[in-house]
């Protein structure tokens, strides 16, 4: 134990090649050296773990190396770099700022500025978390940092530029440093594995590194902690263990489920990731995770922007393939929804099942949504031949009036049969009559055979709603058949309305009862609305809205009802006060007014 070292400092990198996932400061800062073209300052900012501080020490042994070779890089032989890597250089001087912040601590250095340097061309200082110093010690600096002597090189460091002042800002060159990739880092970890001897699976890489999120530092503190928990055999089911991670697998198999309408899978994979140990709303942020993946897998061009394995990636691309586009885009949506509302709800775990739920019948509602649009876009479709012959045997109807389907309530034109059985639609002849040619009257939206008048492009979508329909009531067959177009008697519907508010009274929900009680609805064409006078009413109506709507909808037996709030100002008139009344209050407040009025006798005005 006593040679052990963390692989973070074992393998922190010693040359511009080694740095992982910079190349593009790296690049810069050589051709600068190569160039002989050195800012006095440097300032390295970006996250942590990414190598800020390496990349510092690299550049400050470069500097001073006796003998850089051709690609720019110390030739860790002379006396410099040995010094350096050896901890003992005169020329290079480390600070760290978060606890040398003050302006003494800035004047010392100050004051060791001004000694030239006595071993190597240059004296570099390396100010670590600059963004420590405090306002006087950042003004104490400046003039040294705008103008030091010519041997002096100060590189700054720091995760949050932003609370570095912007004179201090316009005296350095900035270098912006990344997130390190998935795959660098992933391929970094492998080769300190191949040197350690440490057996390891790909997929088990890319978790470390996604965890990392773009901190190697972190990476390599995981990857050290889990080779003593995996006993040097680093296997993905190894790391998701030690490091709490839900598997892929988790979400394949719930997305399986949501395919093929399963809601029972669905559920029990919920409850295999309760008992494991993980929180519901851990599980539905990965979920909204997993089907943005499904999604970009969907097109090649953007399949780069998967950062996971091979692996992965392929059951990725097998899975894509057999969900539509639009599911996942609804899926996704009520994800959203679900991990929004998730931390305020009550009952949390019914939120995210009734989520499930709700995916799980989406496969249908994409099937119905797309055969709707493709006989409203007049596409032709083969349908079976019960449907053709319900479709060709028209009964007999009076003259004057469209033709009625026996499948549903739209009416039908004149129309003939082809060879090959399909029917073709023929604008309806004319009327003639001997006396006089009356014009037909549009029939009223009764909703019992003439209102609903559609297409005849509806019907087979009709034949599949309404299939074992000689088995059904004739009370059901009236509720299907456009109850959403009945009209509606608006008496009957004051008499539901009152009753529906005498019930939230009963069960003390004042506040909307006072809104329904005096809020004046009016009926216009199937939609009612209601007046509110405030915001915090027009709030209650909303949340009530439903209850409202499922009574009034059963009750009335009409479907296509909906409800809105309007907004309205109502101003409470007041008469002015008499004399009399404004003494009958002060004497009410005030009883004394009275006896002071009997006693000398006073009268009002």
């Amino acid at each position: 134990m006593d040679n052990f070292i963390v692989s973070a400092r074992k393998y922190r990198p010693i040359t511009f090649e080694s740095v992982v996932g910079q190349q593009h400061i790296t690049g810069t800062l050589k051709n600068a050296i190569r160039n002989q073209q050195l800012a006095q300052a440097f300032l390295f900012c970006g996250p942590r773990g990414v190598g800020k501080t390496t990349c510092a020490r690299i550049l400050a042994k470069t500097i001073n190396c006796q003998h850089i070779n051709s690609n720019s890089e110390a030739c860790g032989q002379c006396e410099s770099c040995l010094a350096f890597q050896n901890g003992n250089s005169f020329s290079i001087h480390e600070l760290d700022a978060a606890s040398n912040n003050s302006v003494d601590d800035i004047r010392s250095l100050i004051e060791q500025v001004r000694i030239p340097p006595q071993a190597g061309k240059y004296k570099i200082y390396i100010i670590d978390e600059v963004h420590m110093l405090s306002q006087a010690a950042f003004n104490a600096f400046l003039k040294t940092l705008e103008e030091p002597p010519a041997y002096a090189i100060f590189i700054l460091a720091t995760t949050e530029k932003h609370k570095i002042l912007p004179t201090i800002l316009s005296r350095c060159q900035i270098f912006d440093f990344n997130r390190i990739k998935v795959e660098d880092m992933a391929g970094h970890l492998a080769t300190i594995a191949e040197a350690e001897n440490i057996a390891f699976e790909n997929d088990a890489l890319h978790i470390i590194a996604q965890k990392a999120d773009g901190g190697l530092r972190d990476a390599l503190s995981m990857f050290d902690q889990i080779v003593s928990f995996s006993d040097r055999n680093l296997t993905y089911q190894a790391v998701i263990d030690n490091l709490h991670i839900l598997d892929y697998d988790y979400y394949f198999r719930l997305m399986d489920a949501v395919a093929s309408e399963n809601p029972a899978d669905a559920l029990l994979v919920f409850d295999q990731v309760l008992n494991n140990g993980f929180d519901g709303g851990h599980f539905i942020a990965g979920l909204s995770s997993h089907l943005r993946n499904l999604l970009v897998t969907k097109d090649e061009s953007t399949l780069k922007l998967l950062e996971v394995s091979e692996q992965i990636k392929q059951r990725y691309l097998q899975q894509a393939r057999e969900l539509d586009t639009g599911l996942l885009l609804s899926a996704l949506n009520i994800a959203n929804q679900c991990e929004v509302n998730y931390r305020n709800s009550k009952n949390q775990r019914l939120q995210v099942e009734l989520s499930l739920l709700k995916m799980c019948h989406l496969a249908y509602a994409v099937k119905l949504t797309d055969s709707e649009f493709a006989i409203a876009s007049g596409e032709k479709k083969k349908f079976p031949e019960p449907v053709k012959k319900a479709t060709l045997e028209q009964p007999a109807v009076p003259a004057g009036r469209p033709a009625v389907s026996s499948i549903g309530s739209a009416p039908v034109t004149s129309s003939t049969a082809s060879s090959d059985g399909s029917v073709k639609h023929e604008k309806p002849a004319a009327k003639t009559s001997d006396t006089t040619t009356k014009p037909q009257e549009k029939p009223k939206a009764t909703g019992k055979g003439w209102g609903a008048i559609k297409p005849m492009a509806t019907v087979p979508n009709l034949q599949t709603i309404f299939e074992d329909k000689e088995e059904q009531s004739d009370s059901e067959k009236e509720l299907l058949e456009g109850n959403e177009y009945l009209e509606i008697d608006e008496h009957a519907f004051l008499d539901k309305w009152n009753e529906f508010a005498e019930k939230l009274k009963s069960e003390n929900k004042i506040t909307l009862y006072t809104i329904m009680h005096s809020g004046s609805p009016r009926l216009e064409d199937h939609r009612i609305l209601v007046e509110v006078e405030n915001a915090v009413q027009m709030e209650q109506l909303r949340l009530g809205k439903i209850d409202i709507l499922n009574f009034l909808r059963v009750e009335l037996r009409n479907y296509g009802l909906d409800l809105d709030g309007i907004m309205v100002e109502k101003t409470k008139t007041r008469k002015p006060y008499t004399s009399q009344e404004k003494y009958q209050a002060m004497v009410a407040k005030n009883p004394l007014l009275e006896e002071l009025r009997k006693t000398f006798d006073l009268g009002l005005t």
